[in-house]
């Protein structure tokens, strides 16, 4: 006689931890409409050379003669200029499409170095303690006591523009963030029993952290890479206007504002409020999600 194996009951969505999470965020609706659009952001940006009307930096595509066109305007060929033309001839629709993408495309690149290199190093620093933690932490309070645009200019400056360089500037400007916040996280599960055990049973340095300590870190990780995401996307906009950041073959949003500043007076305020608003929407939406994210792993909150 054989016995029938018990069926595992199954856990609904709602009962996983993405399924509290996400009950717990949708709480908000400014949080949800941030997290939409940024979706819808990254998603347009991405699909950019699928979707834009047309290249703006294919020379072949670029008709001059339609130059500074108003929103709506139709163009030599019949086509449509939903946001207008630019100086250039190019489509103001298309370029802020393959601006947004390159803002992003910057952005998460640099976020993703930071992240990872600001986290070993605040991890290092709570593990090893003694000098090894004092210096890096020294070095930490140095590069936190400048303005992050300061830093990042200095460093444009020095390398000169593209977008390696402006990846680094950004990563270099960033990473402190992460290892303060991951020390300050791996001291309290320093001292926890669990570790305690683990180093009683003489578990290898690095699954230490990498099994036991990094996993009580991700919550303020999440909301410290949220944050720096949007101060990303700024700071790189910032440079682009400023002509330190991004190449004039690549823009991104903050080039293409710089661009049309000085059209603004000659009434032709689509050439640069157009990449203007998209930043706007983007660091908005970014930020409705930090705030969130920040509310929901408040420790003081939760009382």
């Amino acid at each position: 006689m054989t016995s029938t194996p018990l069926a595992r009951p199954t856990m609904r969505f709602s009962e996983r931890p993405l399924g509290r999470f996400w009950r717990e965020y949708s709480q908000s609706h400014a949080a949800v409409f941030g997290l939409v659009m940024t979706l819808i952001l990254i998603a347009v940006a991405f699909l950019a050379p699928l979707i834009a009307p047309q290249d703006p930096y294919d020379l072949m595509q670029v008709d001059f003669m339609d130059s500074e066109l108003p929103p709506g305007a139709i163009g030599g060929a019949g086509q449509t200029y939903v946001l207008g033309t630019d100086a250039n001839g190019r489509d103001m629709l298309s370029a802020l499409l393959f601006g947004l993408r390159a803002s992003f495309m910057v952005a998460l690149s640099s976020l993703g170095i930071a992240l990872v290199f600001g986290t070993l190093m605040g991890l290092v620093s709570a593990y090893a303690g003694r000098w090894v933690d004092s210096l890096i932490m020294r070095i930490v309070d140095i590069q936190m006591s400048f303005p992050t645009i300061l830093v990042a200019m200095m460093l444009m400056v020095t390398f000169g523009r593209g977008i390696d360089k402006t990846i680094f500037a950004l990563a270099v400007v960033q990473w402190a963030y992460f290892a303060r916040n991951v020390r300050a996280s791996a001291l309290v599960e320093r001292s926890r029993e669990y570790v305690l055990a683990a180093q009683l049973a003489q578990v290898p340095t690095f699954r230490i952290l990498w099994r036991h300590i990094l996993p009580n870190c991700l919550p303020p990780l999440m909301v410290i890479a949220s944050i720096q995401l949007a101060s990303a996307v700024s700071i790189e906009a910032s440079l682009s206007f400023l002509g330190l950041g991004m190449p004039v073959t690549q823009p991104s949003l903050g080039m293409l504002i710089s661009n049309g500043f000085g059209y603004l007076l000659g009434g032709k305020y689509w050439i640069s409020v157009a990449p203007g608003i998209a930043l706007g929407l983007t660091v908005f939406s970014l930020s409705l999600m930090s705030d969130r994210l920040r509310d929901m792993f408040n420790p003081r909150l939760k009382r």
